[in-house]
């Protein structure tokens, strides 16, 4: 059999270029090509099937943090989202400090703005009700848009929650979350991570799941309470929300330690906290920020063509990438705090 001349011969590793392209082949050495081009051409045409079983391994131990959210002087409530994994069977999960500081602030957010409202109420029938509400306002610091109560609820997490534990990094942007509960918990097989990301190179493609999109309704105004809370109603989940890319750089501290991947594609927000991983569900790491990258092909007032009339665009155009906390730093910090995990072997 004559290998065709469309071939090139380049394409595979050393063992298949030792014959002749002009020559015949053995049986056993045409199968084993065979198999070698049929596996290169399957990954080809579908590159992105390699995620398809990670991403519901992945969905084992990841989950939504969904947040409602109020202001000072508004109406409407915001929903929002923000994601952690599970690392151990004891209730142990990570995600962003900035994520576990809404958890953490929460209640003194709504204390601050219980103790205002109830001096403002003193004050209801005094003539002079707007000046004592401006230095109240400024007292407690009250403006308009001014976060003034936030709640959390932990989808599909356990049965009751009877107290969080959280530890902050020292340094980084990552938080260590314990859950306590007397019921029953409701997530699988906790993460594996990689033994060694120090093994991970540019040009690497890894996905990030997380929960960027706020589709959930279960809450409401109660002006009896002048409060917002939960419904008795099923949440609606947000999907989870896969979104790859490959490795372009690692970030270093101030001291050129690496601590950060740096992926092709952003993070979006929501899913902060939600885990960075290979096409088996290893764990590489944590998503945790966004960087905006100039790319510096500005254009000031173009004459373009809009439809059937000119205008003039400016754009300033940016590169989003995402910054993932690599996976050492986490196993670094969890032996700190002598959390169990786990290694893919």
């Amino acid at each position: 059999m004559v290998l065709p001349n469309c071939f090139n011969s380049n394409c595979f590793s050393k063992d298949f270029r030792t014959f002749d392209i002009y020559g015949f082949f053995p049986v056993q050495e045409l199968l084993l090509f065979s198999e070698k081009l049929w596996n290169f051409r399957k990954n080809l045409t579908n590159p992105f099937r390699m995620f398809v079983e990670a991403i519901e391994r992945v969905s084992e131990f990841t989950r939504p943090i969904h947040i409602i959210t109020r202001l000072y002087h508004q109406s409407d409530i915001l929903p929002g989202a923000a994601t952690m994994f599970f690392v151990n069977e004891s209730g142990y999960a990570v995600t962003c400090r900035h994520v576990a500081e809404i958890i953490v602030n929460a209640s003194a957010i709504q204390q601050n703005y219980t103790q205002f409202a109830a001096e403002l109420r003193k004050y209801q029938r005094d003539p002079q009700v707007r000046l004592h509400q401006k230095q109240l306002e400024q007292k407690y610091g009250m403006a308009l848009g001014t976060i003034i109560t936030q709640k959390m609820d932990f989808i599909n997490c356990f049965d009751s929650l009877t107290h969080i534990d959280v530890t902050y990094h020292q340094k980084y942007d990552l938080a260590l979350l314990r859950f306590r509960t007397d019921g029953k918990s409701y997530y699988g097989r906790p993460a594996e991570f990689l033994p060694d990301t120090h093994t991970v190179k540019p040009g690497k493609t890894l996905c990030r799941l997380g929960y960027p999109f706020s589709e959930f309704n279960n809450f409401r105004y109660n002006a009896d309470l002048d409060d917002i809370e939960w419904t008795g109603a099923i949440p609606h989940v947000t999907p989870a929300f896969p979104i790859d890319g490959i490795v372009t750089r690692f970030i270093g501290d101030e001291t050129g330690q690496a601590y950060a991947i740096e992926m092709s594609t952003p993070g979006l927000v929501g899913q902060s906290g939600g885990p960075l991983f290979d096409s088996e569900g290893v764990v590489y790491g944590m998503q945790q920020s966004t960087r905006h990258l100039h790319l510096g092909f500005d254009m000031i007032n173009r004459d373009v063509w809009i439809g059937t009339q000119r205008a003039k665009v400016s754009n300033h155009p940016f590169l989003h990438v995402g910054v993932c906390i690599s996976g050492t730093v986490i196993k670094e910090f969890l032996r700190q705090h002598r959390v169990k995990f786990y290694q893919r072997s």
